[in-house]
């Protein structure tokens, strides 16, 4: 069984997209398109984990709600989709992973951290995780680009710990479910879902997804929101590399996903967890 993580969030939290928007001008609209997102997940008879980014919960509490009564899983993605290794930020996360608590009335239990920003320099959160009852993250894409990745991290789920983001650690209790990636001409890519989903041939998507099938490991794909729901994006202005990165194809990621997921089967981390905790 393969895992599907949904990064619910909106239009305006994107890293790329975000430092080019007014505050003023940052309105919710996804909670529009949940209900799409869930007719997907519905007809291909899928299962999935929404890592909601908090404050959207705040200002639309009926998501959560929503997302449960479908029997998918509320995961922890901050409250306002910042970073992990932004400079002093262990202090807001205290604050945060609280208020998520009570706004979830503790149903959360897995984590992502915004665009996959787990690494050396944010290690401290795996303990804050644990010391809050977390049973696993989901955070560590095992290839290198240019925002995020650690490329000798392990592709199968394992035990991670402050000083192990890599490798297995018999010491660890959360476990860590890496992302999906793959190789082409000997270059290992990440293959699990956004900018690269969008880009890469469905074929290569579908193979990686195999292989790891293959090697009965879960392969861990996820999806934003937006990239599901583009018709409630506004007309941003960025330039030109940002917007590339951020929107190419995204009028094709719906039915790209509607046939892998068609294809394979998807369920939350959730249902993972004691295959892996032992």
């Amino acid at each position: 069984m393969n895992l599907l993580g949904i990064d619910f969030e909106d239009w305006y939290h994107p890293e790329l997209v975000e430092p080019f928007v007014p505050n003023n001008t940052k309105n919710p609209l996804m909670f529009k398109g949940l209900d799409k997102i869930l007719e997907l997940l519905r007809k291909t008879d899928s299962k999935a984990t929404f890592f909601v980014v908090g404050e959207l919960l705040e200002s639309n509490p009926e998501i959560m709600d929503k997302i449960l009564s479908e029997d998918h899983e509320i995961g922890f993605h901050t409250m306002k989709h910042t970073r992990i290794d932004s400079h002093n930020f262990i202090d807001d996360f205290k604050q945060e992973i609280k208020k998520f608590e009570k706004i979830t009335s503790g149903k959360s239990i897995g984590f992502r951290a915004p665009t996959f920003s787990l690494n050396n320099n944010s290690s401290w959160i795996i303990d804050e995780l644990v010391n809050n009852k977390y049973k696993y993250d989901s955070s560590i894409v095992p290839a290198k680009t240019s925002m995020y990745g650690i490329p000798k991290a392990e592709k199968f789920p394992y035990k991670i710990t402050k000083d192990s983001l890599e490798k297995h650690d018999n010491n660890g209790s959360l476990i860590e479910f890496p992302l999906l990636v793959t190789k082409i001409l000997g270059k290992t890519i990440p293959a699990a879902g956004g900018f690269y989903l969008r880009v890469l041939p469905l074929y290569i998507i579908k193979n990686a997804i195999k292989s790891y099938e293959k090697e009965k490991i879960p392969a861990s794909l996820y999806i934003h929101s937006w990239e599901l729901t583009p018709e409630l994006i506004p007309k941003i202005k960025l330039p030109w590399k940002n917007q590339f990165i951020t929107f190419h194809n995204i009028y094709k990621t719906y039915s790209k996903m509607e046939k892998i997921l068609s294809e394979f089967n998807f369920t939350k981390f959730e249902s993972c967890l004691s295959k892996y905790s032992k």
